[in-house]
């Protein structure tokens, strides 16, 4: 046998033992009845991204999706043109009004941010969204804007059609424990800290 054989062989005998390893996996697991919480957080760039790039999956499969943001304030980007293509399956509201050191206002931060779980609670509730999208919800809480309990007392009363995706950095430890899947984006080098502002198409 040549080297390239003994290489392909013991390479065949790997994947098959991953394969069956994989199979033995999926045989112990069961279909959800249930939409699932996943949680994106860290320090790193890409949480909203990411929830950004599943929308685009559910849409793909003709899912009706609910966005709320609640730190964001109303400027232009691109996601936000892009998705109004699909205002026939995705409904978006923006109630944040941009980071918290342009508002200098704690209560009417806070009362911002109460008004955006209002309205997520109303969509959580009613059974008409496959995914839902609450924004910075995480930045909410870690701020103090929401407890703890209000927010996963909300994930727990949705309609079980609804699988819901919470972003922003400082995930508290107890929605990360509710949660299905918890992501954390981890800073490893950014553009900004060498001077560039963000730049459009990418950061916006």
């Amino acid at each position: 046998m040549t080297d390239t054989e003994n290489r392909s062989e013991k390479h065949a005998e790997r994947m098959k033992a991953q394969q069956a390893q994989h199979r033995k996996r999926m045989a112990a697991t069961s279909a959800t009845e249930r939409g699932l919480v996943l949680v994106y957080t860290g320090d790193g760039k890409g949480k909203s991204s990411s929830a950004f790039g599943v929308i685009v999956r559910a849409l793909g499969w003709g899912h009706r999706v609910g966005v709320v943001q609640f730190i964001k304030g109303t400027w232009k980007t691109g996601e936000r043109q892009f998705f109004a293509q699909f205002e026939d399956q995705i409904d978006w509201r923006t109630m944040g009004e941009g980071f918290t050191w342009d508002t200098q206002d704690l209560d009417r931060d806070i009362a911002a941010a109460q008004a955006a779980f209002r309205t997520s609670r109303e969509m959580l509730d009613s059974g008409d969204y496959d995914l839902i999208v609450l924004d910075e919800i995480n930045v909410a809480m870690q701020l103090g804007y929401l407890s703890e309990d209000t927010v996963i007392g909300g994930l727990e009363d949705r309609s079980e059609r609804t699988s819901v995706i919470l972003t922003g950095r400082g995930a508290k430890p107890t929605v990360c424990e509710y949660a299905d899947l918890v992501s954390e984006m981890r800073a490893v080098k950014h553009p900004f800290d060498s001077g560039i502002k963000a730049v459009r198409g990418l950061d916006f």
